[in-house]
């Protein structure tokens, strides 16, 4: 289900290798300690999804882009956050946003937003995030936007 939503919100850029490996990252995320995943469904299709996993203690790999970095940071990564074209601006992204992180107890949330993408970095400040930094994760990867918010439950 997370694979065929991916390949319709991404339809138009399928055409590079990066997102041909989205199977991959499911694997890997989904295999994660702590993982966890909402999904919205319009009936029963499903329109979008949220996913992600603590980090564990030692690998917070935001910190190379703070300093100093804050006493209190268990965290919990959102890898990904997807919604089909036809449910996007109808408010969907945020309520899946909230569902997945709703009463975490992490101290922090973080994310990487691609930084040729300036609307959706700026639609994850309204949310509270702040651009700590630029990360390349993988040679064939875009630069990402490193953004970290507080999570007020923790």
């Amino acid at each position: 289900m997370l694979i065929t939503v991916h390949a319709d919100a991404y339809a138009d850029a399928m055409d590079d290798e990066f997102n041909r490996r989205f199977p991959w990252f499911v694997d890997h995320w989904t295999g994660m300690d702590g993982f966890s995943c909402v999904v919205a469904h319009d009936d029963d299709r499903p329109v979008g999804f949220a996913y992600g996993a603590p980090l564990a203690d030692g690998r917070e790999w935001w910190r190379d882009h703070m300093a100093p970095t804050p006493g209190a940071s268990s965290t919990y990564a959102v890898s990904e956050l997807m919604v089909r074209p036809r449910w996007r601006k109808t408010g969907t992204a945020a309520r899946l946003h909230d569902e997945l992180l709703g009463g975490r107890p992490e101290h922090l949330a973080v994310l990487l937003v691609d930084t040729e993408h300036p609307k959706v970095q700026a639609l994850y400040e309204r949310w509270g995030y702040r651009k700590v930094g630029d990360r390349q994760p993988f040679a064939d990867s875009p630069v990402y936007a490193v953004m970290v918010r507080s999570l007020s439950a923790a």
